[in-house]
């Protein structure tokens, strides 16, 4: 799942929020250095990558991807996936997208200074160019696989697939939201198991 998904799926704690939004580039048994609630997001992002990636439901979306973006496939799908959930977020929160988001970026702002390097060289950018709020619509996710494809100096050709978005609009829409039920509940649990 990419950015959006791992924030919902914290809960409502903001420390546990930011490990889950920073866990990427924490590698290996470095998560021990912070303190318990970031320790336990850190945590929590790596079982939802693991459910995620062994899902056969995420499989099938990727698999419609694999013959044209190979290993970028599942990126591609973790960034459609966010998509498809700011698009219906109302189906998930109570809280507006856009106050949702602006709340999550003042959190990040107050603790700062606990950020990695590379999220604080990012941070002027996600929230200047807003880009949770950005998942919404097909332009906002053409400009983030854009941007991707710059990342792999343009071998992974990943600006191109908004046209399978389209091509296969309904279909991702509904393996996201099979599977996304199913990763709410899984998540949950974790959680739960993590904060004991």
């Amino acid at each position: 799942m990419n950015y959006l998904a791992h924030i919902y799926l914290s809960g409502d704690n903001n420390l546990i929020t930011i490990g889950n939004f920073i866990a990427d580039g924490i590698k290996g048994k470095q998560y021990k250095a912070y303190q318990k609630d970031i320790q336990t997001g850190i945590l929590l992002h790596r079982y939802i990558d693991s459910f995620t990636d062994a899902h056969p439901t995420v499989r099938q979306s990727t698999k419609r991807l694999h013959k044209k973006y190979g290993h970028y496939s599942g990126v591609i799908v973790d960034i459609l996936y966010d998509h498809f959930l700011a698009k219906n977020w109302k189906n998930y929160s109570n809280i507006p997208l856009d106050i949702y988001i602006n709340e999550f970026y003042g959190s990040l702002e107050e603790h700062f200074d606990i950020l990695p390097p590379r999220i604080q060289k990012m941070m002027p950018y996600l929230v200047t160019d807003n880009w949770l709020l950005s998942y919404a619509s097909i332009e906002g996710i053409a400009r983030v696989l854009e941007g991707m494809n710059r990342r792999t100096k343009h071998r992974s050709g990943m600006h191109e697939a908004t046209k399978e978005l389209e091509a296969f609009y309904s279909e991702f829409e509904n393996e996201f939201t099979t599977f996304f039920d199913e990763l709410i509940s899984f998540s949950s649990e974790k959680l739960i198991e993590l904060s004991l």
